[in-house]
């Protein structure tokens, strides 16, 4: 979840304000303990803020222009050539390309080498000379893996250094990092600062306890079974992977531009809401085969693999998301893709106008569901300002679209469901009915594609 900090004229934030921002920031206890939490060190220090205003403005200038009528994009950071590794590369390391000479650092430079760094695979370096302000060295090449990040995955990938790092991603889209850390964003004229992940909320893990406690009770059973010995798997694994796939899912819908909707609702709705009633209708529903719950099924097979082919050499251990992140085991790399193909699919389904319909248990119901417009529409709900919504503010449904609204009406209804709004622009909400009232979550883009 993010935290708009709007500053400036009129209620506008501009590169000036971004950077005072940031150094407000710096000195902020709570950015410091993110930070170390993040594996980052505090020693870091910050240029001199006129060069970091330059650089910013300049990011800002760029990010205006366009090449062939598409906006630009890019990732630069700083930091001297010299301090990066001579002879590593992709997918593991960073693979460091210096110029000849040193090119001026303007709008017009980042404007020409824009194409050639990739946004996805390459950052724009950029050092600081002493009295001549910035200048581009060369180019660093990471490979595309950092994205898992974002779009979910298992593979790993070399963490950016601890240096600051600005995505251009749009028109007056400028994100500034620490490395791989968000410090702070300026879109559509606001700061926004990054604080928890509400899916890492604990009324989240309430709602979804029943189903994954059914879930490891089978991963038990299964284990019971076997004739060789398993490795303990940790309990939080299964969730790890789901967050994993959600995270897939909405970056999939976010990034086709068209926006969507996912309803999640209790399993045991599911024949009600696959016949006549008075919440949805679901235009392509899906037969009850065991296909419909592949994810499930492959959620189950990967916690079951897990545990058999750690065993032999460490059944006394627990082995857990880490364990999956550096595995090499075929069988543990099919399935990864397996279900991340998966969950691509339900991201697509989301492009036909209506509803995915999913069970809890992650069963894919159908899509193009339209919730009822009989339903009583919700004059007032509550914008949740943490991650568990005790603090929340109510806001009139009025300035929102028919998919905010028609997810506000279902949850008012249904009080156990789960609606994820896309909107065409990439914001994402989450809406629950929460402490007696519908209650939303802002997942504001950090101007970084996907979610």
């Amino acid at each position: 979840m993010y935290t708009s900090v709007c500053k400036g004229t009129e209620g506008h934030a501009y590169p000036h304000d971004l950077v005072e921002f940031i150094y407000q920031q710096w000195r902020s206890p709570s950015f410091i303990e993110r930070l170390c939490c993040a594996g980052g060190d505090t020693s870091l220090q910050l240029p001199d803020p006129v060069v970091l205003e330059q650089v910013i403005s300049i990011c800002y200038q760029a990010s205006l222009l366009r090449e062939e009528e598409r906006p630009i994009m890019f990732r630069l950071i700083l930091r001297d050539a010299e301090l990066f590794p001579v002879e590593e590369g992709p997918p593991t390391g960073l693979h460091r390309l210096i110029f000849s000479k040193l090119r001026p650092f303007n709008e017009y430079e980042l404007h020409r080498l824009a194409p050639a760094a990739d946004f996805h695979r390459t950052l724009i370096g950029v050092t600081t000379v002493s009295g001549d302000g910035a200048h581009i060295w060369g180019l660093v090449h990471s490979g595309a893996r950092w994205m898992q990040s974002v779009y979910g995955g298992r593979k790993t990938f070399a963490p950016l250094p601890l240096a600051l790092v600005v995505y251009v991603t749009g028109p007056g889209h400028i994100t500034v990092c620490v490395g791989s850390e968000i410090v702070a964003s300026l879109i559509g004229g606001q700061i926004n600062c990054p604080t928890l992940d509400v899916f890492n909320s604990r009324w989240i893990a309430d709602s979804l306890a029943t189903v994954r406690a059914e879930m490891w009770e089978m991963h038990l059973a299964a284990r019971a079974r076997s004739e060789t010995r398993w490795a303990t798997l940790d309990p939080e694994f299964g969730k790890n992977v789901g967050q994993q796939v959600m995270r897939r899912i909405v970056s999939v819908v976010r990034n086709s531009h068209h926006g969507g909707m996912l309803v999640y609702l209790p399993p045991e709705m599911t024949q009600e809401i696959l016949g006549d009633n008075r919440y949805m209708t679901i235009k392509y529903q899906f037969l009850e085969l065991e296909s419909r719950e592949r994810f499930r099924r492959l959620t189950l097979q990967i916690m079951n693999t897990m545990a058999e082919v750690h065993g032999p050499y460490e059944a006394g251990k627990m082995v857990g998301w880490q364990e999956y992140v550096t595995s090499n085991d075929e069988a543990i790399a099919l399935l990864d893709e397996a279900i991340f193909d998966v969950a691509h699919f339900m991201g697509v389904l989301a492009a036909v106008d209506g509803a995915v319909v999913i069970t809890k248990r992650q069963e894919l119901l159908g899509f193009g569901g339209v919730i009822s417009g009989d339903i009583d529409k919700v004059a007032t709900v509550n914008h949740a300002l943490d991650i568990e919504g005790s603090v929340v503010e109510p806001v009139s449904s009025e300035g929102v679209g028919t998919r905010h609204r028609a997810a506000y009406r279902l949850c008012q209804e249904l009080h156990e469901a789960i609606v994820l709004v896309i909107s065409h622009d990439g914001n994402v909400q989450i809406v629950k009915w929460h402490n007696g009232s519908v209650t939303y979550w802002d997942q504001v883009p950090a101007g970084i594609p996907g979610f």
